[in-house]
């Protein structure tokens, strides 16, 4: 199993970055397709893929 990221904020940073490259496109299904790693990273750190994406956008 591959090492999480170093914390939560850099999560955040990622799903942020991410949000702005795929313009607004964060859907589960999309993410899992297309950014599987940090999908995996944001449920190691959030209870969801839908709490993380809600605390990097706020």
């Amino acid at each position: 199993m591959e090492q999480p990221l170093d914390s939560p904020d850099v999560v955040l940073n990622e799903i942020k970055q991410l949000y702005i490259q795929s313009g607004g496109i964060l859907s589960k299904k999309h993410v899992k397709k297309h950014y599987p790693e940090i999908l995996r990273q944001a449920l190691y750190y959030f209870p969801s893929w839908e709490h993380a994406v809600a605390k990097a956008t706020e």
